[in-house]
């Protein structure tokens, strides 16, 4: 039964972790999306339901397959063991792949930023051709 409840509260925690932080991310990291491609909302919108799932099915998939991996508790000292280092690596890998996506947007950013510079730029002056030379007198 101990093994059956710390399954659960691992289960339930994991799950409830996850969503919950790629609810934040997805919400609080729109306007960077969308100020990295440059104000276009409907791709940043794209890209943010991208980024979002393939949180989820690493995320997700890491605490499925991560299940089994342990040694199981017997007693409660040891089930609070087993949670909490169960819990401490989702949060890792959760931290790890926030840094990451907000390098890769970062990245977005400095690039259409960039892109918007040159376009704002004033073009160069053109040089104009030299004066023309008064023809010989015949």
């Amino acid at each position: 039964m101990l093994l059956i409840v710390t399954y659960l509260a691992y289960l339930l925690i994991s799950v409830a972790m996850t969503i919950w932080v790629a609810w934040t991310l997805s919400t609080r990291g729109r306007i960077f999306l969308v100020d990295g491609f440059g104000g276009k909302e409907e791709l940043a919108d794209s890209i943010n339901h991208l980024l979002v799932v393939g949180f989820y099915l690493i995320n997700l998939g890491w605490v499925l397959l991560s299940l089994s991996y342990g040694r199981r508790p017997t007693d409660w000292p040891q089930a609070i063991e087993f949670l909490t280092t169960k819990l401490g690596v989702i949060m890792l890998i959760v931290g790890g792949m926030h840094f990451f996506n907000m390098f890769v947007i970062s990245q977005l950013r400095q690039r259409a930023l960039n892109f918007r510079r040159q376009a704002e730029a004033p073009s160069q002056p053109q040089s104009l051709p030299p004066p023309l030379q008064p023809l010989p007198s015949a």
